[in-house]
């Protein structure tokens, strides 16, 4: 234990536990909470509430369309020039700035509130593949499950905080010093970029990447990197339990983005009230950070693979739940259960997978993870806006979710935790 306090206790590694604090901020008020409810409210208020739900879906599926084709070559490319932290700061400016100017957009202006949604989720979405990808350089592999999940534990503490603070703004307008819930709603997405900008620094003080590998004469870094992420497309079944394990990881991750980024505005849809909804994420950050905690305890006791599976089934119950949602409390009941699994299971994916790769490639192969992840972020947004259009009730297209983690409980049985990836060197001392 004391070995494991001693790693968390490291500059590099709470640098790098703390940008999970910043960015969460983008997941609970941006992505999950507050803006989709404005958007469906407000913004989008002159169209009717089923054609809100497919627009919110669409900017989803297109945002994710566009991180998933860039990640693996930029993944190549950092991996050739060390430089992740240097592309995971473009992608936090792009993410920052555009989240900021989530103030602008008026009642009726929703292609402008989308494209800047679509601008934010690139940058927030772009920064993880690289944050991801240091996890391998900064922690042996024996704690990467460990570090993960207080990273999610702690991200769970901040943007737990920030969105009670957001919360209270919006309900109590008058007394933060704004006129109406509309100025104090604007407001906090400015207060969710700055949070996320100033708990960023630590991490790009902290944290340092080992030296770039040597030039290849006559070859640029783009090349490089289209040559890098091609081979590794070809090869990537060498790496048999990566390979596999990307298979499942693309099945459920499809389902669990998909609860993240349409629950609220499903919420708001089938008439759930502003209080219960943002009330109701605000308990999933809470209940997460201790939930996540145990995830550790049940890697250890059956499997890091196991522990995902028992996430699964969590969220097989939670998308029938859904089906039949109708009254305030419902909701409530239904986030507290994602809040029991979502970190854990997520966290647990990602060191996972951290420990099936080659260290010295870990930027390639977590762009290929997000690739994964975001290409099988589309099939769920999607279905669930071509659903809600064309029936003008999603209820049906929340229920199919039920596929993706049942069959990505079935493909994980297919991954071999004690046949790991090829041999790698262990991280610089921290």
């Amino acid at each position: 234990m004391k070995s494991v306090n001693h790693i968390l206790l490291q500059k590099p590694v709470v640098g790098w536990i703390l940008y999970d604090w910043a960015n969460s901020a983008f997941a609970t008020t941006i992505m999950a909470a507050v803006l989709p409810n404005y958007f469906s409210r407000f913004i989008a208020a002159t169209i009717p509430p089923a054609m809100a739900s497919s627009l919110w879906a669409y900017g989803n599926t297109i945002a994710m369309i566009v991180v998933a084709l860039a990640a693996p070559v930029l993944g190549a490319i950092a991996d050739y020039k060390s430089n992740k932290l240097r592309f995971l700061f473009v992608f936090l400016v792009i993410g920052v700035l555009a989240t900021a100017g989530l103030y602008f957009p008026r009642q009726g202006e929703w292609l402008f509130a989308e494209v800047l949604y679509i601008t934010a989720f690139i940058g927030f979405a772009g920064s993880i593949v690289f944050y991801d990808a240091l996890l391998p350089l900064i922690v042996p592999r024996r704690y990467m499950d460990t570090v993960s999940v207080v990273g999610y534990a702690v991200g769970y503490l901040g943007g737990g905080l920030l969105l009670m603070v957001n919360l209270a703004m919006i309900l109590q307008p008058q007394f933060w010093g704004f006129e109406t819930t509309v100025e104090a709603t604007r407001w906090a997405f400015v207060s969710v970029a700055g949070w996320w900008f100033i708990f960023s620094l630590p991490m790009f003080k902290w944290v340092k990447e080992p030296p770039a590998q040597t030039p290849l004469p006559g070859k640029s870094a783009i090349t490089v990197g289209f040559d890098r992420t091609l081979r590794t497309l070809r090869e990537i079944r060498k790496y048999r339990q990566a390979f596999r394990f990307l298979l499942a990881f693309w099945l459920y991750s499809d389902g669990i983005g998909t609860i993240i980024k349409m629950a609220v505005i499903f919420g708001t849809e089938i008439g759930i009230g502003q209080t219960d909804l943002i009330g109701a994420i605000l308990l999933v950050q809470f209940v997460g950070i201790p939930l996540s905690l145990v995830y550790i305890r049940l890697a250890n006791r059956f499997s890091t693979k196991r522990a995902i599976q028992i996430g699964l089934i969590g969220y097989t119950l939670i998308t029938i739940g859904g089906f039949f949602i109708r009254e305030g409390w419902h909701f409530w009941l239904l986030a507290f259960m994602v809040g029991c699994v979502q970190g854990g299971t997520q966290a647990l994916s990602r060191s996972l997978f951290g420990r099936l790769i080659p260290r010295e490639m870990s930027g390639e192969f977590f762009g290929f993870y997000d690739i994964s992840q975001k290409f099988a972020g589309i099939v769920g947004p999607l279905l669930f806006g071509v659903t809600a259009h064309l029936t003008g009730n999603s209820r049906w297209g929340i229920l199919a979710l039920i596929i993706f983690f049942i069959g990505g409980i079935l493909l994980l049985e297919r991954v071999s935790e004690s046949e790991a990836g090829p041999s790698q060197p262990s991280p610089q001392p921290v």
